[in-house]
């Protein structure tokens, strides 16, 4: 990147002038590969937390800087501050897993960025337990809401969350058991790798409501209780998966909406007029890497997002109160638009249109004439395909069962097309 180019010009092949990411556990210097000595060696600055600064020997010269915090808009200015001199810096475990060698390849381009890995946490838990790493999920806690934590249960799951300190464990034996996965069994590993590591193993109830060891990680056995409801990925959540006041894209017309806007990792939602957030919230579910922004005029509907979205373990969805268009100027731009209200107010699919980019989809659910008049317009100028959907539900009339219909939805779905 242009910003950061008085660093220097070296790159990851190991050149003086790169900034050198070393891994380090709780084992210290004695669990350190050559490698990483010689790096730590020949620095003449090391980046890290205090907690880790006192890990290395007297015999590491370099000046040693802690990170101040918070830590993630320190990162560049602190790099920089220090150009020019062979600069190293301390990150827990794998500096690339969930780690500090992200952050500054994200911000300083990976031709700048050496990273000297350390057997992760994640890695190491799993040598412990005796679990696949591989069929583990893997949950980070660290400046991130443990509500995430809700995303992955499911009966029968193994996760493993990386703490963000002591208070990490006894949270998530709080959301479990919350959240109907009380007799899940936890385990926590702490100092893992230092001579001091410790194991200790409840079920979320009842887990001890205290301060574990700060460094550690909660490893996390699914078991729900009965008659705990499935949260399954799958779109199509159960309307009272949500809290909402009747504005709500209801299940079965939410599945669809959801196949036609098909979720891609890394690809970003507008859900404009969210009402409850469902059509975002589930977006953001289909996986860790889908973001979304809920775009809501109303202030208790807002509100309402939020705690759904965090409720669902995606707490990550951002909740935009205004209304469109204008609450859609500072937005980034998206890879696929929904618009579940206020298709009929002035510029609002104009802007969508305009800010979408080429590939991305754009549907719209009317059901309302009005509505559906200005999708037959807009399907006339740019084409796409309009569904038809209605759908009717069992329910009881007197004593006897009966359909009931739900307003029935005319979609418009439609890609944008690339230029020529």
């Amino acid at each position: 990147m242009s910003s950061v180019s008085s660093v220097g010009s070296g790159g990851s092949d190991g050149s003086d002038d790169a900034v050198t990411v070393v891994g380090i556990g709780a084992d210290g210097w004695p669990g350190l590969a050559e490698a990483s000595r010689a790096a730590l060696r020949d620095a003449d600055v090391v980046l890290g937390s205090r907690r880790q600064l006192d890990l290395l020997p007297p015999d590491v010269a370099a000046e040693r800087v802690p990170w101040p915090s918070p830590l993630a808009p320190s990162v560049e200015p602190l790099v920089r501050r220090h150009a020019g001199r062979r600069t190293a810096a301390l990150a827990s475990g794998d500096p690339s897993f969930h780690g500090l060698g992200t952050t500054l390849v994200r911000l300083l381009g990976a031709d700048r960025v050496r990273v000297l890995p350390h057997p992760s946490a994640a890695s190491l838990a799993c040598a412990r337990l005796g679990w696949p790493l591989d069929a583990t999920e893997v949950v980070s806690a660290v400046g991130k809401p443990v509500e995430q934590v809700h995303r992955a249960l499911q009966p029968g799951r193994r996760l493993l969350v990386l703490s963000a300190g002591a208070a990490t464990p006894a949270a998530v034996a709080r959301l479990l058991t919350d959240a109907g996965y009380g007799g899940s069994r936890l385990t926590v590993l702490a100092d893992l790798g230092a001579d001091g590591e410790t194991v200790t193993t409840a079920t979320a109830a009842t887990w001890p409501d205290a301060a574990a060891a700060p460094l550690n990680v909660v490893a996390v056995e699914c078991v729900a209780d009965p008659g705990t409801p499935l949260r399954a990925a799958v779109p199509g959540l159960p309307d009272d998966a949500f809290e909402h006041d009747g504005q709500l894209t209801k299940r079965e017309v939410r599945a669809v909406t959801l196949a036609r806007l098909a979720p891609v990792p890394g690809q970003l939602l507008w859900d404009v007029g969210a009402g409850a957030g469902s059509v975002a919230i589930e977006w953001a579910r289909t996986h860790p890497a889908c973001r979304a922004a809920a775009v809501e005029a109303d202030e208790d509907r807002a509100s309402r997002i939020a705690r759904n979205a965090a409720a669902l373990g995606v707490p990550a969805v951002e909740v935009v109160h205004g209304t469109a268009p204008d609450a859609l100027k500072d937005l980034d731009p998206p890879d696929a638009v929904f618009v579940g209200g206020g298709s009929t107010a002035p510029g609002v699919l104009e802007a969508c249109w305009t800010a979408l980019a080429a590939g991305g989809r754009l549907v719209v659910n009317a059901v309302t004439l009005e509505t559906e008049a200005v999708v037959l317009r807009w399907h006339d100028d740019v084409g796409g395909d309009l569904t038809r959907i209605a759908v009717e539900r069992a329910a009881p009339v007197g004593g006897f069962t009966a359909w009931r219909p739900l307003l029935p939805v005319t979609q418009w779905a439609v890609t944008k097309p690339w230029p020529p």
